[in-house]
């Protein structure tokens, strides 16, 4: 494979659309005495010495110096017989690279450099750096782009009237500037607007269209059946649904009742109650004689699912079984031939369920929980196992509405953004670890008085590199400190009947302080659980910390959660640990997580198998993001030739393998 293959460089558009990472400017000089440390810049100054030195390393060292007097060194470690002899003593240099400052004054290590003549003219304008691997020069890329340029058509999806209202210019225009700028192009260019509108309105096309396919598919209509199992369901619990709930649940329903497959998101934050929505979804699958299937993400949750599904559909004599990588062979083999003939109705399990030999008589629903921590071939090789199936994806990490704009816009998307009622906030404090030793004796006060303990710590054993406290140093030291109160360890590496063993007996609290590595971070319900406590909570990300805050506060009596952190904080961790202890809302902790970590990492990106925006961000262009999703609402309805022409150019065989 070339080089440029390798960057996905084989078509001109690819080329023209691969944008510099920054510029150099060798449009002017500077003399050696106005250099500043850590600068890119162009010098120049006739070689007056030069040799190869072999300690500490071999390198040739050259000195320069200019009409002022002034001088540099210059550095190779890298070079050539021949590219010395072509650099001899007394020849007139000019040199760009980055200036260094040393104990022996300025040097640059391995600028470019020619010879010249004093006074030479310059390069007009900047010259563009590329992102680039291994054995790919820039004059390569430099080229490829030129050869682009010159090839393309230029015709513009955006016509003239459409530039003017949008206030953009032409795209041949935009990106003639990016490549080739005369002045450094700010964030907020003209040619900067017009690219990530591009890209805005390419993603929006993509995601509407892929809904437009989908809504002609056909999928078996899944209506209220006669056995009246969803409305069994809602009178047995000992709670009533929400109007978060209840409003969520009528879209599912409608959508189930359709011909065509349903691709829902089902938002809320934890806590607010998605299983039990999802519960009825798979009894209304049922209720049509058909199959669903219920895929987590660990082992850990899928065990809590079925957990919960066995209490609720069991009593109403619906068959439910659970698949997962750690039972042996032959309770595995024996559920999946009994999911094949068709005695399971609903199957709840991790990633066994969509792997080879696991096959399905009726399958009409799945649900995917934290759908964003799977990847795209799993989630198809999963709805693949029946025909027109409908999907139901999940997730405890609310989207911020810009990025439910641009990633979400090919699903329908309910969200229940309303707790159940009896519960109340939690109290969070962040503490510093010297004063861990207050914490843990409190703790073991309020277990005296039947309050149970969460205690998370973010690794298993002990790591030299990282000199994080592991759950298993905290285990053996807070039960000798405490023997009166019952411990129980639960992290990773347990075999999952033996995490399910401590689980359940915490749930049944015969365990009082609970020692865990972050494996109980989503699905665990104790509601008798009232204290959180995260050690090295400095470590961990916005939303794993408000999935593990979101463990207590499940019962009626006040839940806390304490944030312990080693002294010396980034200010990143400062402002996240900040952020966590002021809110209790998702969307506004997604939000805050999504502007200090962008939507890449909040969306999963190396689970999600999407294509990421390259120049756009959803949060900074909204302005641009909603004029995308008009035009392209545009464009779609009346079938604009424009479609296929803007979806070439920003996608090309990308297209219509955005989202399961």
């Amino acid at each position: 494979m070339s080089g440029l293959a390798r960057l996905g460089l084989t078509e001109p558009w690819q080329c023209v659309l691969h944008l510099p990472l920054r510029y150099e400017d060798e449009s002017r000089v500077t003399p050696i005495g106005a250099l500043s440390g850590g600068e890119h810049a162009l010098t120049e100054g006739r070689l007056m010495h030069g040799e190869v030195r072999l300690r500490p390393r071999r390198q040739w060292i050259g000195k320069l110096r200019d009409d002022h007097g002034d001088e540099i060194t210059v550095r190779l470690i890298h070079f050539s017989n021949a590219q010395i002899q072509a650099l001899p003593v007394g020849s007139w240099l000019r040199l760009y690279g980055e200036v260094r400052s040393s104990l022996f004054g300025r040097e640059m290590i391995h600028p470019r450099m020619r010879i010249s003549e004093p006074g030479a003219p310059t390069r007009a304008g900047l010259t563009a750096v590329y992102p680039t691997v291994a054995g790919v020069a820039q004059p390569t890329l430099r080229r490829a782009v030129a050869a682009a340029f010159a090839a393309l058509d230029w015709s513009d999806t955006l016509d003239a009237a459409a530039r003017v209202r949008l206030g953009l210019p032409a795209l041949r225009e935009a990106l003639a500037r990016l490549h080739y700028p005369q002045t450094l192009p700010a964030g907020d260019d003209l040619a900067w607007q017009r690219v990530r509108f591009d890209e805005l309105l390419a993603q929006r096309l993509s995601l509407r269209l892929a809904r437009r396919v989908r809504a002609a598919l056909a999928a078996t209509p899944l209506p209220a059946g006669a056995r009246g199992l969803v409305d069994a369901l809602v009178s047995s619990l000992p709670f009533p649904l929400t109007g978060a709930q209840q409003r969520a649940w009528q879209h599912i329903a409608a959508d189930l009742a359709r011909g065509q497959p349903m691709q829902r998101l089902l938002q809320g934050d934890v806590g607010a109650g998605k299983t039990i929505v999802a519960a009825m979804a798979a009894l209304r699958a049922v209720e049509n004689g058909r199959q669903a299937a219920v895929m987590a993400p660990t082992e850990l949750l899928a065990e809590q699912h079925l957990t919960k599904f066995r209490q609720w559909l069991e009593p109403l004599g619906v068959r439910v079984a659970g698949l997962s990588g750690g039972q042996k062979k032959a309770e595995r083999e024996r559920l999946a031939a009994a999911v094949a003939a068709g005695e399971v109705d609903v199957v709840v399990g991790t990633h066994a369920l969509f792997q080879k030999g696991v096959e399905f008589r009726a399958l009409a629903l799945v649900v995917v929980d934290e759908q964003h921590r799977f990847g795209v071939a799993q989630r198809l090789s999963l709805a693949g196992k029946g025909e027109g199936v409908h999907s139901l994806m999940m997730s405890a990490t609310p989207i911020p509405r810009t990025l439910a704009m641009s990633y979400y816009a090919d699903l329908d998307v309910s969200v229940i953004d309303e707790l159940p009622p009896g519960r109340s906030p939690i109290e969070t404090r962040v503490i510093g670890n010297p004063r861990r030793g207050e914490v843990v004796e409190k703790l073991a006060l309020a277990c005296g008085d039947g309050h149970q303990v969460y205690w998370v710590c973010p690794l298993v054993e002990e790591s030299e590199a990282l000199q994080l406290r592991a759950a298993t140093d905290a285990f053996e030291e807070l039960r000798a400190a405490h023997p009166g109160v019952r411990f129980g360890l639960v992290h990773g590496r347990l075999a999952a009947a033996e995490k399910a063993a401590v689980m359940a007996a915490f749930q049944r609290h015969e365990i009082d302080w609970l020692v865990a590595t972050t494996v109980i971070e989503v699905g665990v319900d104790v509601p008798n659980a009232t204290w959180m406590v995260i050690e090295h909570s400095e470590r961990l990300g916005l939303a794993q910390l408000h999935q593990l805050r979101g463990r207590v506060g499940r019962g009626p009596r006040q839940s806390h959660c304490i944030l312990l952190f080693e002294p010396g904080l980034s200010e990143n961790a400062r402002k996240r640990l900040e952020i966590i202890r002021n809110s209790t809302d998702g969307f506004e902790i997604a939000r805050r997580d999504l502007e200090l970590r962008g939507p890449g990492e909040l969306l999963g990106k190396s689970q999600s198998g999407q294509p990421l925006l390259r120049f756009a961000d959803p949060e900074r262009d909204v302005a641009l993001l909603e004029q995308a999703s008009q035009l392209a609402e545009d464009w779609i309805a009346r079938d604009d030739p424009a479609v296929a022409v803007h979806l070439d150019r920003w996608l090309g065989e990308r297209q219509g393998f955005w989202r399961t």
